[in-house]
């Protein structure tokens, strides 16, 4: 869904997205602590095996991202784990390209970091008891909205000749959309049960 290939892009477009990355990789790395490296190194590799099963789709693919459960379980680390697991699909498996590596790590880890403030604001300003599985729920189908919406943008923007594509792109991925803000859901709620502290915002 957001790997978008090499040659697809503008020049000025990828360097954008390598620039816009290495600004939000330097903040993001600036707020995490060292003891958290060992979990975003987990959450990065369960993004990575997350493509492994995916359907082609044009310059993109379509595939389960679990970048909103990522923010949830990450907070601002998110970022940084998406990044890695990006990193890996274009160098391992050729899951996008080299030069759009930064655009891409943009439409799945500002989906996650917008996932994690969702996620937040529901749980401080809901009571009830399902709060959790409802905001785990909200933040991982957003997600995947989102970085959907990204690269359609993206590719909108370099040429009008990809609007058929983005069309299918985004019918294609309702299903996902579905799967994901059930899977989230679930899990979050588990992990409230079971161990809460995975929780970003629990642990606070």
């Amino acid at each position: 869904m957001v790997h978008i290939a090499d040659g697809i892009l503008a020049p000025e477009i990828w360097i954008s997205g390598f620039i816009l990355t290495g600004v939000l990789l330097i903040y993001t790395l600036s707020k995490i602590k060292i003891e958290d490296v060992p979990k975003i190194s987990l959450v990065a590799s369960a993004v990575f095996v997350s493509s492994l099963l995916y359907v082609p789709l044009g310059p993109s693919s379509v595939h389960l991202l679990f970048v909103g459960l990522a923010g949830i379980l990450l907070g601002l680390g998110a970022f940084p784990a998406v990044f890695l697991a990006v990193v890996l699909q274009a160098f391992l498996f050729q899951h996008g390209g080299v030069t759009t590596i930064g655009i891409n790590s943009l439409t799945m880890g500002l989906p996650a970091l917008i996932s994690y403030g969702i996620f937040v604001v529901v749980i401080k300003k809901l009571s009830w008891k399902k709060r959790f599985v409802f905001g785990g729920s909200l933040a991982g189908g957003i997600a995947i909205l989102l970085a959907v919406l990204l690269t359609s943008t993206v590719l909108v923007v370099t040429g009008k000749e990809f609007i058929g594509l983005v069309v299918l792109l985004v019918a294609s991925h309702i299903p996902v959309i579905v799967i994901e803000t059930v899977l989230v859901g679930g899990i979050t709620e588990f992990l409230q049960k079971v161990k809460p502290e995975m929780l970003v915002e629990v642990k606070k």
